[in-house]
């Protein structure tokens, strides 16, 4: 399933060119106070009035829909929304809030390629950049190799968009994919949970007993773990969970992530259950520093033994791993 709402905004504009329209995409360069969407966030609108993504909370869409639908502009232009207590009030922004949006127009012909190897990298999971005039709207691509543009994104906040010199410089990440291992109760609550805060989930259940019953969001892939995790889930953007409760099943999911460069490594458990899960994994061959990474107990400590509540605080410590991995990173 697609975590990733740049990539699904991407899709979008892919198709409405393909199929001929026009398309405006507005993208968040900064935000000032409160604020429903942070800046790097897309909405994609084609001429027929379709659209894609979100800037704000609903009040900015329908101004922005009318705006590209029916003045249709030819050029690109920085938008501000809340400077004057009129604007406020008209798009009801939170108190103090402001956001600059900038609006490119897309042309079929003119565009496609550049969406289609934006969105092959993307679907690649590999980091790039988008490098925009703002005068002009001309647009190309980077990876992460280049210097100086990794330099002026370092200077910029975690969303990693900086209005530079008459330019607009947008580094964008793919999705954080998760495995969760074992089906189960707090499985379909932590999917779930995922699944909305952005994630990109998937569930590995060897079992026929347990796969059989399995009624969650997310595909079911009957295979053995430490398989999945070599093949799927062993880059730097992916987590994962064991929730099998079964040595044999977890076991195997552990040793394949932790020799990994997966940002986040979990299994649930006591605390007891957690002590003996690290002594067997150093029986197997485990180091010091990879057992450090094991989050076990996994999530956020919370007294609660509930499986809506243990997924909670599992997705809260995802999302806490997630900000502190990205903040981590090199800019692009």
């Amino acid at each position: 399933m697609v975590g990733c709402p740049h990539q699904a905004v991407l899709s979008s504009i892919q198709q409405w060119l393909d199929d001929g329209q026009r398309v405006w995409l507005s993208t968040i360069v900064q935000t000032w106070g409160s604020s429903p969407r942070p800046a790097g966030s897309w909405l994609a609108v084609n001429e027929s009035g379709h659209w894609s993504g979100s800037v704000s909370g609903g009040c900015l869409e329908e101004d922005l829909l009318a705006r590209c639908v029916e003045q249709r502009p030819e050029a690109p232009a920085l938008l501000d929304y809340g400077v004057t207590d009129n604007d406020r009030a008209a798009f009801q922004l939170p108190c103090g809030g402001r956001i600059r949006l900038y609006v490119e127009p897309l042309f079929p012909g003119r565009h496609q390629a550049h969406i289609r190897e934006l969105l092959a990298a993307m679907e690649a999971r590999k980091p790039v950049y988008r490098r925009i005039e703002l005068a002009t709207g001309d647009v190309s691509l980077g990876g992460s190799d280049t210097r100086e543009t990794g330099e002026t994104l370092g200077r910029g906040d975690r969303s990693r968009i900086v209005e530079d010199e008459g330019h607009l410089l947008h580094a964008l990440t793919p999705a954080c994919k998760l495995l969760l291992v074992g089906a189960g109760e707090v499985a379909r609550y932590v999917s779930s949970f995922a699944l909305a805060a952005g994630f990109d989930v998937t569930l590995c259940e060897p079992r026929e007993a347990f796969s059989r019953g399995w009624q969650g969001e997310v595909p079911l892939v009957r295979a053995l773990p430490d398989d999945l995790v070599n093949e799927r889930f062993s880059d730097t953007w992916s987590g994962v969970l064991a929730l099998a409760h079964d040595p044999r099943v977890d076991d195997m999911a552990l040793l394949a992530a932790l020799n990994s460069d997966a940002f986040y490594v979990g299994a649930m458990g006591s605390v007891q259950t957690s002590r003996a899960r690290r002594e067997r994994l150093a029986s197997l061959g485990l180091g010091e520093s990879q057992l450090a990474r094991l989050h076990a107990p996994i999530g956020v400590k919370i007294p609660s033994k509930t499986p809506a509540e243990i997924a909670i605080a599992i997705v809260a410590d995802l999302i806490q791993a997630r900000w502190d991995m990205l903040a981590s990173k090199p800019a692009l």
